[in-house]
């Protein structure tokens, strides 16, 4: 398994991972008619913008296949609260896959960028009922606020945490 910058050429393979993963991971959270609405050339395309967008950081996780299985993406904002922030925009794993430590991998990728970038503070945006918050506590993360977002016409809590020493957390990463 490698961890890698991602390129164009990887948007159908990041699409599929991330219709595949939403549909496992937001089971019984997000509405079934949302979930079996998603598909693969509408996140083909919006991975192909993605990846054409030089402010976007993305990598993807690959198996010994060479199949993608996961990837991660950082990105600024216009409405970055902090000088110096940015955002742990996504993380998403083949279910298969997960447990294995790749998701941490993936994700050190990330505080990696940041600490080049300079980054001080960095954000992360996930639903309550995901139990991926757990994964992002055990990394260091704190819940800075809640919001609600509505998917699918369903109102969801939404939990924003955040990490203030970045380089902190790419120690915990790597061990």
């Amino acid at each position: 398994m490698i961890v890698r910058k991602a390129t164009l050429k990887d948007a159908m393979g990041i699409g599929k991972v991330h219709v595949d993963s939403w549909c496992s991971t937001y089971k019984h959270i997000v509405p079934d008619d949302y979930l079996n609405n998603l598909s693969y050339e509408q996140r083909t395309e919006l991975w192909a913008q993605q990846l054409a967008d030089s402010n976007k950081y993305i990598v993807v996780a690959e198996n010994d296949l060479g199949d993608i299985i996961g990837f991660a993406s950082a990105s600024k904002r216009d409405t970055n609260p902090l000088p110096n922030s940015n955002y742990v925009e996504t993380l998403y794993l083949l279910e298969e896959y997960q447990g294995k430590g790749i998701g941490k991998q993936l994700l050190k990728d990330l505080f990696v960028y940041f600490r080049l970038k300079n980054d001080q503070t960095i954000f992360v945006e996930v639903l309550a009922e995901n139990n991926t918050k757990y994964f992002y506590e055990h990394f260091g993360a704190t819940l800075n606020t809640s919001l609600q977002v509505t998917i699918g016409g369903k109102v969801l809590e939404e939990l924003v945490y955040e990490w203030n020493d970045v380089n902190k957390v790419v120690a915990l990463l790597s061990d």
